[in-house]
């Protein structure tokens, strides 16, 4: 099974939460968060919190909805920061001007999967429900190639 937990609108550039994510990708829940206790970057301790609230869901869902789960099995599957809406704004310049800048946001993911006692893993996926045997249409037939452009005063 598998368990999520996002955080969106953060404040910071996806480049440099994805700086931080690179490090835990992959690793056991406690080697995440020890590394990331000890990374000396300012959005380490927004990916701290959020991957505590991933296993916190992953420990309600064990307890309260009766799902098997081994927390110390627990491993970071999936860890992605994506782009936010960007903020621009503008600085003044000299005489007169102005720059615009962005400041960027990011939307971050992560998202823990149990491991088996051999290593591999053991989330399970939902099949997807089996049509009647017919694949649908792909959509209208085969459109023709756009022509190409003219050139202006070319005689035939």
């Amino acid at each position: 099974m598998e368990f999520r937990a996002q955080a969106r609108y953060m404040r910071v550039s996806p480049q440099k939460a994805r700086l931080v994510l690179d490090l835990i990708k992959g690793r056991r829940v406690e080697d995440a968060l020890n590394t990331l206790t000890f990374t000396n970057k300012r959005v380490a301790a927004t990916i701290h919190k959020l991957l505590r609230s991933a296993v916190e869901n992953a420990n309600y869902l064990s307890s309260e909805k009766g799902v098997d789960v081994d927390i110390d099995s627990l491993y970071v599957k999936r860890a992605v920061a994506n782009d936010g809406p960007r903020l621009k704004r503008i600085r003044p310049a000299p005489m007169g001007r102005a720059f615009r800048y962005v400041r960027r946001i990011a939307h971050i993911e992560i998202e823990l999967a149990e491991r088996g006692k051999s290593g591999e893993s053991v989330a399970t996926v939902v099949a997807r429900e089996k049509a009647t045997g017919k694949t649908p249409a792909r959509g209208k037939a085969k459109r023709k190639a756009p022509a190409g452009k003219k050139k202006v005063g070319a005689r035939k």
